[in-house]
């Protein structure tokens, strides 16, 4: 970092450097080799303000650790402070300390529009943002890992006695493209698996575990005679459906389905609230986006997708699950 500030202030273009934001260079020495340690990343996420992106965040500082390098991570106060998190992105591209931005876009059209000059690299996880600014994304098929649940869940279902099998989705941001995909998948596993996915029924609960129970005492209203699959767009708003469901003796055995994998999940899994939820890994994600940023600024081409896995959680694996969530949540 001294050495472009020292190299600015010869050549007179500091202001210039300034305009232009984080550069990439910022460890370069004569003779091309890198001194790694030197390096700053900026990690934006869709929040804090859940368990599931803290285990994100902790990931991303694992791996500065690990690979020797500065890494912040900042948030927006919820998942839809939209403005907010656009305002963390301006204020490090602006930045003339930061070498390389890892961002979880709340908007990622927007986002794309915002980065679009910038020139430093840029690594996006969880949500895909289309821009050629973007090097690599890290996260997973948000298609697929729901169309996995959604199949799990059916056959759950038949186990239940369910003759007909019906399921409604509440899910997160309407119009966000992670929760739109989960949608479409959940849709396509439950079809193929001989079930019916009401769409036109389909709640938004902006990713937050107590309009999740808004959401669900509606669907209860609607269906006193029950649902056999609920299906969500995270482990929270899946616990909260079935807590409002739990004196409705229709919904005894109807099947509640998350997507993360977190503690409360887990743990409402094995208090038989919710039935599964479909674990994704998001401390690998955090830890490869970072790993990805660091790549790029020495000069390596990080792989367009770095994928990470997802798998079914039940009763029967979740004390295994929890003892590793519980693990990576104590790193730092």
């Amino acid at each position: 970092m001294k050495k472009r500030l020292l190299a600015a202030l010869v050549s007179g273009a500091m202001l210039m450097g300034a305009l232009a934001g984080c550069g990439s260079s910022t460890a370069q020495t004569s003779g091309g080799d890198t001194a790694q340690q030197d390096y700053h990343i900026k990690v934006i996420l869709k929040t804090l303000a859940s368990e599931y992106w803290q285990y994100v965040g902790n990931g991303c500082k694992k791996a500065g650790e690990d690979l020797g390098v500065t890494v912040d991570v900042i948030g927006a106060s919820s998942e839809t402070a939209y403005d907010e998190q656009l305002s963390m992105i301006e204020t490090t591209l602006s930045s003339s300390d930061c070498d390389a931005m890892v961002v979880a876009p709340l908007q990622a059209e927007t986002v794309a529009t915002q980065i679009a000059n910038a020139d430093l690299p840029i690594v996006a996880i969880d949500t895909a943002i289309d821009s050629d600014k973007v090097l690599s994304f890290v996260g997973f098929n948000n298609e697929e890992l729901a169309a996995l649940g959604g199949k799990a869940a059916v056959e759950a279902a038949k186990e239940k006695g369910w003759d007909k099998i019906t399921a409604i989705g509440i899910m997160g941001v309407q119009g966000d493209s992670t929760s739109e995909a989960r949608i479409a998948g959940f849709k396509q596993g439950i079809t193929e698996a001989g079930g019916e996915y009401l769409s036109a029924e389909t709640q938004y609960a902006d990713s937050v575990a107590d309009k999740a129970v808004t959401c669900m005492e509606a669907i209860i209203q609607a269906h006193p005679e029950g649902v056999s699959i609920i299906v969500a767009n995270n482990d929270d708003m899946a616990a909260g459906a079935a807590r409002a469901a739990a004196a409705f003796p229709a919904y005894k055995d109807t099947i509640f389905v998350g997507v993360g994998g977190n503690l409360a999940g887990i743990d409402a899994i094995l208090a038989g609230q919710e039935t599964m939820t479909i674990a994704v890994d998001g401390y690998d994600v955090g830890y490869l986006g970072v790993q990805a940023a660091v790549d790029a600024l020495n000069g390596k081409t990080p792989e367009k997708f770095i994928a990470t896995d997802a798998s079914v959680i039940t009763a029967e694996n979740a004390e295994e699950r929890r003892a590793e969530v519980e693990k990576r949540l104590g790193s730092n």
